[in-house]
This record gives structure tokens, C-alpha cells and sequence, in this order.
């Protein structure tokens, strides 16, 4: 073949399958969204003897049926994509389960190729598989692959481009019994539809009608809106569920799993297919669960992790955080001296160094706790935090499986809630799924640890691993007892029974390690260099303009000469040398310039907005500066240190000598301890950003995401006044 081919990397989640895209196509990929979703799609190119293959790696899904977006996605590309071949990335350690989904491709009948990944663990085990039998068997090519050592990856794309040959881009779906009481209507469901070529250009008659059997909500959809024989399909359908019914006291879905489960049984238990040794070992996995997951050590441990990521980031990440500080500082002091006083000037200083800068000087930090977290979650840690959640978030009205949406959002520091948000299509339950929905925002996202660490770093230097510890726990309690009390009041239902895979505990490559903690840091590069950078520049015209009256700057200029000629009275009085002189004349011209620079804050859009909520937002300790920091928070939670630092910039005279935002805003009399207590807790809980909302919307409804919008907010300032007002009587 001449023209390029289409790979398309499946698979199980916890398969390998990023693992080994990662390896075939090294530096050769791009990352982006699927359009209109935030699923992320990954794709990557590799040449084989002079052949293009084009790689796809699609998410994890354990079926075809659309139940969660990513199965949607999933089934979307081998079909709208016109895929050629369909690697199955398979977690051969637990060889029948993962056939199910290997089962699914064959019944589409798109070009299937098999890859038994983890197959150094499977020796390990003392478990032989023979791939050739199990090929000639599912008549089906079989790869056996290690994909953290990159071993198989010239195997698989030479078998793709052979398969793609072979085919001709032919799809030959499989056709196995489901039983006596489906197969008879199955069939007929099936000619029927391929008489009416109902929605055959897309997909094959048989798989169309096995779907409407498992009740398949997206394809019956699609059925609908162009009628024909769909009434008459869904009529079959239910006929077959009521027989189900009937004689097995079950649906025809489960029936259907059953006779799949069948046919890989059959397959597995054929002469020399799976041995298993007699000097089989005791799975390591096995063996650590048993501390790490226990019912008491097991959250000790959790927690004590917990406080160690903290402990390294502030430890190992102060140095690098401190050099980027003193960068910027002098990066603002060199623009202060080569550009000349002015809006220019005050732009780039203030606006962009002062404010972008803010934030970039926190990516040491960000980077390290993400390469933490990543560790955990490849090595297969962060499962056994949702399933030892699981036991907690029950007496709250949540799930088990509200876990993980909770830890994407940032359960632990550093995720997204608009990940979050989208990952709570897991849950079955409405009910559920919409008070995780809710309650996701109240994690510990990416955005919010760099305000958490410009707080932490000023008020609390001796103890910040202890007290960005503690912020995270607030999250949780939070989470927990707000979900607690929706379920009681406006989101009423019962819990529903958990069930979760542990997948093995795996050593993490470097490498790996390092390819995902990137993918995360540069989100986040991308979005300071890009969204934070304009509403930096709006921020800043906004603290700006308009300007000063001429009556009020001629007032500062008649201050300034009358403080020139007193330092030259004094100079003369007290026999000043030069030195001491210019000394004087520079501390007092400061405080003039620096009172200027207040009263023109206040007086732009920004600070008459800031002072119009003050009234009321003063209840909880905050100033008309934060006030405004807070309604940028809206856009962006980084934008919080964006206004910050573009404030304290602009009443500053010399950018260079006056300190990082982290020493300029803990020498501001303003911020008592119980006004800094309040702050984090008003920043924690208020809110979603606007991306956020937008994304909960589209999970729920506009009615319950204004509703999370203003209900967050209104928690979050009557917690922020309790404390504050009992913490400034104690």
C-alpha cells in the first residue's frame, strides 16, 4: 500500500495502550480536544518501510454501547474515521475480561489486531499464554507486547500494515450465538434491516440489530430520526426484553454479556491456549493491598502520601520558585529603566510581568506536584484511593465512583473541574452524578494552588507543606458535607452499590513520568501565555483608565516640588552629603509616587467596583484590592494572582527593589490572619470559573449550574464572614 493507513489504538483503561502510542510515535503527536467535547484526543504518525501510519490513541472504553462519552467517542472514530485497522491494546494479566471489548470490535467487524501487553508480568504470574494458538483461534493476528520497555511496537505496525493489505479496508463482523430464545429474532431484525439499508452505510446490519437488543440509546437515537422500520425494530426489541424477562428473570444485555463471556471461555479453555504453572506466584499486587488498602493502615498511609507530595513540592520547588521570582523582578526593574514613563511603561511592567509573571513564577511548584501525582496514578495508587474513599463518600450521598471525577477535579492538587465535571457521566444515578456535579468545584483545581501558594508562602513560611495539607482536607470536608446536605434537602434519592477494578500496581517509567506531567504543565504554560496574558491586559487597562484627573496630578506634582525643596533645606541644615542626600530625596518622592499610584487605582473602573462591594464583601475582611482580584477569580482562579499582582505593581515606584508579590502583600498591614483564613476559604468554595459552569450546564442543566453558581458563591461568603468575624474578636 502507497497511500497512508489508519491506526487506531484501543483498549481497556489501565491496558497500556498511551503507554505504548507514546512509544511508537515517540515526539511525532499532537494533543487536542475531540470538537465540541474535552475529551482529549491524541494522534501521532510512524513509518514502516516507506509507509505513513497514522496512529490514533482512542480512550480507554470497556465497551462499545454508549453509556459514557468515552465509549461514544470511541465508536465514533472506527466508524465516522473510516479507520483501517483496530489495535487492541490487552492487559494480558487479566486475559478474559479483556477480550470482552476484543469481542465487540469482531462483531463490528472492523480489522482487529490483538496486543497482549504486560506479558513480563504475565511470566512473572507463572502463566504461559500461546499467542499463535490464541491467533489461530479468534482468527485474529496476536502481538505479544511490554509497552513501559517499548517491546512489540515494531510487531504491532508491521501486522497493522499487513492487515490493512489484506483487508482492503473490508469489514467481516463476527457471528456467534447469543442463544435460542435472541438468536431467531436477531436474525430476523437482521435481514429486515438490510432490506431497508438501515443505517448499513455506517454499520453492519447484525451489529444495528444487536444494539437496539442492548437497548443502545445513541443508535435507537439515530434510528428515529430516520424512521422507516425503526418502530418496528424497537417493537422486536422489547419483545425479546419481555422473553428475557420471562424465562431468566433478567435483560437481554446481560444475556447478551453472558454468551460473550461464553465465547471467550471456549477460546481460553482449548488445549495449550492459558496454562497456568504450578509454581504459579502470589501476585505482588495482592500482597501490597493488603497494607495499602487496608481498612486501617490503608488511610493512615493515604494521608501521610497526601502530606509527603505537599512536603516535597514546598521543599524541592522553593529554590527554583525563588529564582523565577527574582527573574521577573529584575525582568520589571530593566523595562522600568529602558522604556520611558507611561502607559507603555505601566503596560508592560505592570500589566504583563507584574501580572502574568505572578503566575509563571509558580510553575516550578505546579510542575513537581503534578509529576507526583502523575507517579501515583501510573503506578496504579490512585485506584485504591477511590475504592478506600468509596467507604466514606457513602455516608455522604455520594458514590463510589463520584471518587474519581473528585480526584480529577483536584482531590489531589492539580486537576481540572471541567474534566471532573465531564468524568461523573460514570454514574449511573441522576441524582448522584448531579451532586457530584455540584460539589466538584469545591477540589483543589490547578487554578487555585497558585493563589493557595501565594497565601501559604506569605503568612505561613514555617509550615506551608502543613497548611496547603490542611486546604485540601477543607476541600474534602467540604465536598463531603455539603454533598451530605443537597442529599438531604434538593437532590433527594438513594445510594447505589459500587463496584471498581483495582488494576496491578506498575513502576512507572521516567520517561512516562515525564510525557504526562508535561501534557498537564503545558495546559497550564498555554493557558497563562493565552487566556491569563489577555485578561491580564484587560485587567490592567481596567486598573488604568480612566486616569487620574488634572486637578489631582497637579496636587501630587505640587507635593513632589515641595518635597524636593524641603530635602534641599534640610540638605543644607544638616550638611547632607550628596549621597545621603539623593537617599532622602528617593524615600520621600516614594511615598508621594506611591499614594499617587493608590489614588489612581481607585479611581479607574476597576477600583470603583472594587470600593461599590466593599460594604458588604468588608464583612469577610476583604478590601476593595482583593474585591477586584475576586471578580477576575470568575474568568480564571489564576487571575486572582493575576489582579494582585497588577495591583501591587501599580502603587509600586521600582519593581526591581520593592520584592515578589509574596513579600509585598505580607508587609501590607491590611491582611490580619483571620482576613488570610477567610480569603482561602472564600476562594476554595466560591465560584466555578466560567469554563467550568458552561461544562456543568452541559452535564445537568443551565438551571442547576446557575444554581451551583450562586449557591457556592453565597456558602462561600457566609463561611468567609464566620471566620472572619470570630477570628478578629478571639
Amino acid at each position: 500500500m502507497s497511500e497512508n493507513i489508519t491506526v487506531a489504538l484501543a483498549g481497556n483503561p489501565n491496558s497500556g495502550k498511551t503507554t505504548m502510542f507514546n512509544a511508537i510515535t515517540g515526539a511525532h503527536q499532537r494533543v487536542g480536544n475531540y470538537p465540541g467535547i474535552t475529551v482529549e484526543r491524541k494522534e501521532g504518525t510512524y513509518k514502516h518501510n516507506g509507509q505513513n501510519v497514522h496512529l490514533i490513541d482512542i480512550p480507554g472504553t470497556y465497551s462499545l454501547t454508549a453509556y459514557s462519552l468515552e465509549e461514544v467517542v470511541a465508536r465514533e472514530v472506527l466508524v465516522d474515521e473510516k479507520v483501517d485497522v483496530v489495535v487492541d491494546i490487552i492487559d494480558a494479566t487479566a486475559l478474559e475480561r479483556s477480550l470482552y471489548l476484543a469481542v465487540q470490535f469482531m462483531e463490528l467487524g472492523i480489522p482487529l489486531i490483538l496486543a497482549l501487553n504486560m506479558m513480563d508480568e504475565v511470566k512473572e504470574k507463572g502463566i504461559r499464554i500461546n499467542s499463535a494458538r490464541l491467533s489461530e483461534l479468534l482468527k485474529v493476528p496476536v502481538v505479544e507486547t511490554v509497552a513501559l520497555k517499548g517491546v512489540g511496537k515494531e510487531d504491532i505496525i508491521r501486522e497493522a500494515v499487513e492487515v490493512a493489505r489484506r483487508s482492503g479496508r473490508e469489514w467481516k463482523p463476527l457471528e456467534t450465538s447469543y442463544g435460542p430464545d435472541i438468536d431467531p429474532i436477531l436474525t430476523g431484525m437482521t435481514h429486515m434491516i438490510e432490506a431497508a439499508y438501515f443505517m448499513t452505510q455506517q454499520y453492519p446490519a447484525r451489529w444495528i440489530a444487536l444494539k437496539y437488543l442492548e437497548g443502545d440509546e445513541k443508535i435507537i437515537a439515530a434510528g428515529r430520526q430516520i424512521g422507516s422500520i425503526a418502530p418496528k425494530l424497537e417493537e422486536m426489541a422489547a419483545k425479546v426484553e419481555d422473553i428475557c424477562q420471562r424465562n431468566y428473570n433478567s435483560d437481554p444485555e446481560a444475556i447478551i454479556a453472558d454468551y460473550r463471556y461464553g465465547f471467550i471461555n471456549s477460546v481460553l479453555r482449548q488445549p495449550d491456549v492459558l496454562v497456568m504453572e504450578s509454581h504459579q506466584r502470589f501476585d505482588k499486587s495482592d500482597r501490597l493491598d493488603k497494607v495499602l488498602a487496608h481498612k486501617f493502615l490503608g488511610p493512615i498511609i493515604m494521608v501521610a502520601v497526601l502530606y509527603a507530595v505537599f512536603h516535597i513540592t514546598f521543599t524541592v520547588g522553593e529554590y527554583p520558585k525563588g529564582w523565577l521570582e527574582a527573574f521577573f523582578g529584575w525582568l520589571g526593574g530593566t523595562f522600568t529603566i529602558l522604556l520611558p514613563e507611561g502607559l507603555l511603561q505601566s503596560l508592560i511592567v505592570s500589566g504583563i510581568i507584574g501580572g502574568v509573571g505572578s503566575v509563571l513564577s509558580f510553575v516550578p511548584l505546579i510542575f513537581i506536584m503534578f509529576a507526583l501525582v502523575t507517579f501515583m496514578e501510573d503506578l496504579g495508587y490512585m485506584a485504591r484511593v477511590a475504592y478506600m474513599m468509596d467507604r466514606v463518600v457513602r455516608l455522604f450521598g455520594l458514590h463510589g465512583a463520584s471518587v474519581m471525577p473528585l480526584i480529577i477535579s483536584g482531590g489531589l492538587p492539580g486537576g481540572c473541574a471541567v474534566p471532573g465535571v465531564m468524568a461523573a457521566r460514570t454514574l449511573k444515578s441522576p441524582k448522584e452524578r448531579l451532586a457530584t456535579i455540584i460539589t466538584a468545584p469545591f477540589q483543589v483545581c490547578g487554578a487555585k494552588i497558585p493563589v493557595f501558594i501565594l497565601l501559604v508562602g506569605a503568612f505561613f513560611e514555617q509550615s506551608q507543606a502543613m497548611i496547603m495539607f490542611l486546604i485540601t482536607l477543607g476541600a474534602w470536608a467540604a465536598t463531603l458535607v455539603v454533598s451530605r446536605i443537597l442529599r438531604w434537602t434538593v437532590i433527594k434519592g438513594e445510594s447505589t452499590p459500587f463496584i471498581m477494578e483495582l488494576p496491578p500496581y506498575r513502576l512507572p517509567t521516567l520517561r512516562g513520568v515525564l510525557i504526562h506531567t508535561w501534557d498537564r504543565a503545558w495546559q497550564y504554560l498555554k493557558k497563562a501565555g493565552t487566556i491569563i496574558l489577555a485578561i491580564a491586559i484587560l485587567l490592567w487597562a481596567a486598573m488604568t483608565f480612566p486616569q487620574l484627573p488634572a486637578s489631582q496630578v497637579e496636587k501630587f506634582e505640587e507635593q513632589t516640588k515641595a518635597v524636593e525643596q524641603e530635602v534641599v533645606a534640610a540638605a543644607v541644615q544638616e550638611n547632607l552629603s550628596d549621597e545621603d542626600k539623593a537617599m532622602l530625596l528617593e524615600e520621600k518622592l516614594s511615598e508621594i509616587k506611591a499614594k499617587q499610584g493608590e489614588a489612581a487605582l481607585e479611581y479607574s473602573v476597576a477600583g470603583r467596583l472594587g470600593h461599590a462591594i466593599e460594604p458588604v464583601m468588608s464583612l469577610a475582611g476583604f478590601n476593595w484590592q482583593t474585591n477586584i482580584a475576586l471578580i477576575g477569580g470568575f474568568a480564571a482562579k489564576e487571575v486572582i494572582v493575576v489582579t494582585l499582582g497588577t495591583a501591587y505593581s501599580l502603587g509600586e515606584v521600582d519593581p526591581e527593589e520593592a520584592g515578589s508579590l509574596t513579600e509585598r502583600i505580607a508587609a501590607d498591614p491590611h491582611w490580619t490572619l483571620p482576613a488570610v483564613l477567610a480569603l482561602i476559604i472564600f476562594v476554595l468554595l466560591y465560584a466555578p470559573c466560567f469554563v467550568t459552569v458552561v461544562a456543568m450546564a452541559r452535564e445537568s442543566s443551565w438551571n442547576w449550574a446557575l444554581f451551583a453558581l450562586a449557591f457556592n458563591t453565597g456558602l462561600a461568603f457566609v463561611v468567609a464572614v464566620i471566620i472572619f468575624q470570630v477570628g478578629s474578636r478571639i
